[in-house]
């Protein structure tokens, strides 16, 4: 955990808008992979404070990732007691829910305690690429996703539990949950033993039912493992703290827990991803996740993403690239600059970076969205000794919000896009990602639209009686919306097609190179 510190303060030193909070409080916890958050909600909805720690993801072999179960449980309890301890010296009323949300996909191993088996496989991880490359030669992965909406890739649970089956079976055999991030943590905090739809989405979940496939498990060879899988709550997994769970959170034994969505659904919900079939939701983060809401489950075109259960009659496809921000950081760090350097590196130089082009898959796992190639790998073409640090940044930022626009096609976008996540705090590159996906992007005032979104399911979830539709009418009134240059989006317009040619060429590249 880097030495467990805890970042991050206040906002508005504990008010908001000049008021204090109203009401009752809510804490909502975003697990990510690189940092955990805890962030304090009033009675009207809006943020009052937010406490931060880093997360450690290891590196053991080439190509595998890896977390510590119990680093990333002690720096939840760390940001919760931090949080709750900074609101008027821990004097007031406790929380009426803690919230959780976190990463997905990868297999979090635990005994029957909810204790760690081994090191988490984080959904970076590529040990068990070999294994999905197999199953989309073998027509696996399509037969999966005509059934379920999910296309499986190296660091999803099915082809890892494969991996582990086919080579470390003894560590199945201790195991009693392959659970998922936030369940790891809502079993420790409650004892309940369970995850949501949207983390068993991939690849397992029948969409309809909203129940495990059976013929999905077989089709992976895991059909004699089934009872690792969590039962599926509906509409979430909750609970309440045990005296263990109040002990690392520092809140009272009893205090309603809710787990769920993971964080791809939570931001959507957080950012206010209309109910209407069609709208979008853009997460700028370290997963570039592209979303769209839709009212038919017809799992067409090439196998990529997944589809999340959003409702009886409405699902999310969710079109996770592999990277997003990280991309951005490896640029920065290579050119010897910083991310307080963006803005006037982007504002300095000009679209099109001077003919420099870059295919931003940077992962070493490949990439999941919009097609899943794990042999895919970055480029930057068209560079000269003439080549300024302003070009290379600017066409690594066009070429993820290139990727962005695919995923979208992919995923069926038609109306408006609503966007989150750390990139966004760049003004020049959220105006980009605007003229490059040629419509206009919505900006929530939320800041941790992750941890808000966990909080209005958790609420409905508890049956806490709270007016969330009023909470959705204020915030509206305080969203920002970027719309695209007629010229700079025609501009982009043409460079995307060209950027797409790029990206045919290079997936026969790759696939070359795997023959």
């Amino acid at each position: 955990m880097n030495g467990g510190a805890v970042n991050g303060g206040a906002v508005n030193g504990g008010a908001v808008n000049g008021r204090r909070a109203a009401g009752p409080t809510y804490v909502g916890v975003d697990i990510g992979t690189s940092v955990i958050k805890a962030a304090l909600f009033d009675g009207n909805g809006e943020q009052r404070a937010l406490r931060t720690a880093p997360a450690r993801v290891v590196n053991p072999r080439e190509g595998w990732f890896e977390q510590d179960m119990d680093e990333v449980l002690a720096a939840v309890g760390e940001v919760v007691r931090a949080l709750v301890d900074g609101q008027d010296g821990g004097a007031g009323d406790p929380p009426a829910l803690l919230a959780l949300t976190g990463q997905g996909d990868g297999v979090w191993l635990l005994d029957g305690q909810g204790r760690a088996v081994r090191p988490a496989v984080s959904w970076l991880d590529a040990r068990a690429a070999g294994i999905a490359d197999g199953w989309r030669a073998d027509g696996t992965t399509e037969a999966v996703f005509r059934r379920t909406g999910g296309a499986m890739f190296p660091g999803c649970p099915a082809p890892v539990l494969a991996w582990f089956d086919r080579h470390e079976p003894a560590v199945l055999d201790r195991s009693v949950t392959a659970a998922y991030c936030k369940d790891m943590v809502m079993q420790r905090l409650t004892g309940v033993r369970a995850t949501d739809t949207s983390d068993a989405s991939l690849p397992f979940l029948d969409p309809v039912t909203r129940d495990y496939a059976p013929d999905v498990l077989e089709w992976c060879g895991l059909g004699h493992r089934a009872d690792l899988l969590a039962p599926v709550a509906e509409p979430l997994p909750t609970g309440t703290l045990t005296a263990e769970g109040a002990a690392l959170v520092g809140l009272p034994v009893g205090t309603p827990v809710s787990a769920g969505p993971f964080d791809l659904p939570a931001c959507a919900l957080g950012s206010g991803l209309a109910a209407t079939s069609g709208d979008g939701h853009l997460i700028v983060g370290t997963t570039l996740a592209c979303q769209v809401a839709v009212a038919e489950l017809q799992p067409g075109g090439e196998p990529a993403g997944l589809t999340i259960p959003l409702g009886p009659d409405r699902w999310l496809r969710s079109m996770p690239a592999m990277v997003g921000t990280a991309a951005l950081d490896w640029t920065l760090k290579l050119v010897g600059r910083t991310h307080d350097d963006v803005d006037p590196l982007l504002a300095t130089g000009e679209r099109g970076a001077h003919g420099v082009r870059c295919l931003p898959y940077f992962s070493p796992a490949g990439e999941r969205a919009p097609f899943v190639e794990s042999g895919a790998r970055a480029r930057l073409d068209g560079l000269t000794v003439q080549t300024s640090t302003a070009d290379v940044v600017r066409a690594v930022c066009e070429g993820i919000a290139f990727a962005a626009r695919h995923c979208f096609e992919a995923a069926g976008l038609e109306g408006e896009v609503a966007v989150c996540g750390g990139g966004i705090r760049s003004r020049e590159w959220l105006r980009l990602f605007a003229d490059a996906l040629g419509r206009p992007v919505r900006v929530s005032a939320c800041p941790e639209v992750g941890a808000y979104g966990a909080v209005l399911a958790g609420i409905a979830a508890t049956g806490l009686p709270v007016d969330t539709a009023a909470w959705a009418r204020d915030r509206a009134a305080d969203t920002t919306v970027v719309n695209p240059g007629e010229g700079p989006a025609k501009r982009y317009a043409e460079e995307y097609e060209r950027y797409r040619a790029s990206v045919d060429r290079a997936r026969t590249e790759w696939k070359e190179r795997q023959v």
